[in-house]
């Protein structure tokens, strides 16, 4: 099938990557004027005709969260009004994700509320990447596309980190992530405990498992302010490990994080560019960022073409 009937816009969160798609998909980057008022307002204005077109709109919701947020629904109801035959929204970091549960008494769910929101907005489907907690997938009422990350940073570890390795889960949430990775590779698996005892604070307990005198790679979805990849290096370390890298599809990166990070034990950082890293990641020599524009490309071919998308990854 041919791609003459799609229109590909980005909001500002992350321009460089839809324009890496565009060129995969050897399709032009749709006009529209994506702007704010003088007082914070968003302004949006879809500058070429999408009527009947299958639209999809690229917007990772990250810093500042809010802000995209507002800026992706303001697009996507732009182009309902514009009569787009269907609209799906591409955020290959899904914000709010780890708010997906009421992890204590009168807490919001917001995952569920940002879904609710880009439902009502107008989409008709969601394409995301590594999302925290994959039943994320249920609070839609529209078709769901969940992609991995994993084949473009399997193919990376199978390149540069040798055979003597061992996958590690720095929690019990992510053992499912790092067993997939594992098995993949081959490798043992090692988990580590740890207890947090607040927001964005953690405390690593103990490691189950045997890393003596291997690579291990800390598997992880995200990486925010690096106080338990840090922590479980550290860990690692002092548990025989020859060395300790890490891998995290979105890299959140905020406050003392690269600082952590330029401090810490890990010798490489491997992330995609599902979010643009700030000047200070950019200067950091221990991180690496690989691109998943060919898969986030491949997966808009494939709904364009309704074909399928899970065998990306069998």
């Amino acid at each position: 099938m041919t791609l003459d009937k799609i229109r590909i816009f980005t909001g500002n969160s992350n321009s460089s990557l839809s324009t890496e798609i565009c060129e995969f998909l050897k399709v032009p980057l749709g006009q529209a004027m994506v702007k704010s008022f003088s007082d914070g307002e968003i302004a949006v204005e879809i500058q070429e005709n999408i009527r009947g077109r299958h639209v999809f709109v690229i917007q990772s919701t990250c810093t500042p969260v809010n802000h995209n947020i507002m800026e992706l629904l303001v697009m996507i109801d732009a182009m309902k009004r514009a009569s787009a035959g269907y609209i799906t929204a591409v955020i290959p970091y899904y914000g709010y994700a780890r708010q997906d549960r009421k992890a204590a008494p009168r807490t919001p769910i917001t995952a569920k509320l940002v879904a609710d929101l880009i439902t009502a907005a107008g989409a008709t489907r969601l394409l995301s990447m590594d999302l925290h907690a994959g039943q994320i997938q249920g609070f839609f009422n529209i078709p769901v596309d969940h992609i991995y990350a994993m084949p473009v940073v399997l193919d990376y570890i199978k390149e540069h980190m040798g055979d003597d390795i061992v996958v590690v889960s720095p929690d019990a949430g992510g053992v499912e992530r790092s067993r997939a990775y594992a098995k993949r590779l081959g490798a043992a698996l090692a988990i580590i405990d740890k207890r947090r005892t607040g927001p964005n604070v953690a405390e690593v307990m103990h490691i189950i498992g045997d890393v003596e005198g291997k690579t291990a790679i800390i598997v992880d979805d995200m990486v925010d302010t690096a106080g338990t990849l840090t922590q479980a290096a550290k860990a690692l370390m002092e548990n025989g490990a020859k060395s300790v890298c890490a891998s995290c599809t979105h890299a959140v990166l905020s406050g003392p994080a690269i600082e952590r990070i330029e401090n810490s034990a890990i010798e490489q950082l491997v992330i995609t560019n599902s979010i643009p890293l700030t000047e200070a990641g950019r200067n950091c020599e221990k991180i690496k960022v690989l691109s998943v524009a060919s898969l986030l490309g491949e997966a808009i071919r494939r709904i364009h073409s309704d074909d399928s998308v899970s065998s990306l990854f069998v």
